[in-house]
């Protein structure tokens, strides 16, 4: 019989294109090693208006797994669509980040060169990283880790763990056994 298993999961979504799978996978392990070095350190919220920051207590988001999945796994995997994502690659490399092109607003374009879509409220733990070119890609995502990264992981502590059916033999709704060949 199957277990159900709390988990915390944030998605990084790549491409599947040869370019994406070249270029943008390992961006995005770049990323996640980022993601869980900032979740290791207990990241401190952003200040209120008049506040300083590194005031009030940490976020704990230690039982955080971070994985780097494709953007057709993602789209065919109900489950997954309801985890805090971030999808990486632009939307001619990744079906993801074509999806979201209309969906997701633009937090911040640069010169046309680089895009960050996120919603300002956070609704739903999402967003979008991508540029014109792989170098501005880059940019995109160290912009990201320096002005978005805080703001989205706070709302990702908000969340509260997802129960799945751990049954390997395919019966579950939630079959997420993610590459773990990440290091």
């Amino acid at each position: 019989m199957a277990k159900m298993s709390p988990l915390r999961l944030l998605l990084i979504v790549t491409g599947s294109t040869l370019r994406a799978e070249e270029m943008d996978r390992p961006l995005g392990y770049y990323l996640k090693r980022r993601l869980e070095e900032a979740m290791a350190s207990g990241v401190s919220p952003s200040p209120g208006p008049g506040a300083k920051h590194g005031h009030g207590p940490d976020l704990d988001l230690s039982d955080y797994q971070v994985r780097v999945v494709a953007d057709f796994r993602w789209i065919h995997d109900e489950f997954l669509q309801g985890l805090p994502t971030i999808s990486l690659g632009g939307p001619g490399v990744n079906a993801l980040s074509h999806r979201w092109l209309e969906e997701v607003p633009i937090s911040l374009a640069y010169n046309e060169r680089y895009f960050i879509q996120m919603d300002p409220d956070l609704s739903e733990p999402r967003a979008s990283i991508w540029g014109m070119d792989n170098p501005s890609t880059q940019i995109a995502v160290s912009v990201f880790l320096d002005r978005f990264l805080t703001r989205f992981l706070e709302r990702c502590a908000s969340i509260p763990a997802t129960s799945f059916d751990t049954d390997d033999e395919g019966e579950g709704e939630a079959d997420i056994e993610l590459d773990e060949d990440d290091d």
